[in-house]
């Protein structure tokens, strides 16, 4: 995603809240002036390799408000990070999307609680399927809070513990300062 991109759907997201059908209301809206966000970070852009789940089937994550949320995992990939090692990412889908394009991937890193939600972020990563590989084509650049984040009565998922990254990505949406 080019600068100009990136910048044209933070704008679109905006509009979005603005127009009174995100999160937010009454007060809050009338006083919203936009979300805010980390710099663009090219450094947090990947093409990775997604390592297929074996199986299928349900896989239950946690939320919010105690409920269950039922997705399907469809396997995993490995974040690069600034060390050098890696960080494996569950990646999920909505169950029964026989046309997937994306995947869904719920995280936490070391900004969570203090920069961004401590609930944590999520990102929703393209496929780009060739020669009968998958390439999930992860951007923390996209990272955003879920709704939960702006005001009660939305339900959430949670990341699974396996998503929480040990680092800090300073990508994507964060909270005001």
């Amino acid at each position: 995603m080019t600068q100009v991109a990136l910048s044209d759907f933070r704008q679109r997201k905006d509009e979005h809240f603005r127009s009174g059908r995100g999160p937010i209301s009454g007060d809050a809206l009338a006083n919203f002036t936009g979300l805010t966000y980390y710099p663009e970070a090219p450094e947090w852009r990947y093409a990775l390799p997604l390592h297929a789940a074996e199986g299928t089937g349900e896989f239950s994550l946690e939320t919010n408000s105690g409920e269950r949320r039922f997705m399907e995992l469809i396997g995993a990939v490995d974040v690069p990070l600034p060390d050098g090692g890696t960080h494996a990412l569950q990646v999920f889908g909505q169950l029964g999307d026989d046309d997937r394009r994306s995947v869904f991937i719920p995280f936490r890193d070391l900004t969570s609680g203090a920069e961004t939600y401590g609930a944590g972020r999520y990102v929703d990563a393209p496929l780009v399927q060739q020669d009968g590989a998958v390439t999930v084509m992860l951007d923390f650049n996209l990272a955003y809070h879920p709704y939960c984040a702006y005001s009660g009565g939305w339900t959430c998922p949670l990341p699974p513990l396996q998503n929480r990254l040990p680092v800090a990505v300073q990508a994507g949406e964060r909270l005001p300062a």
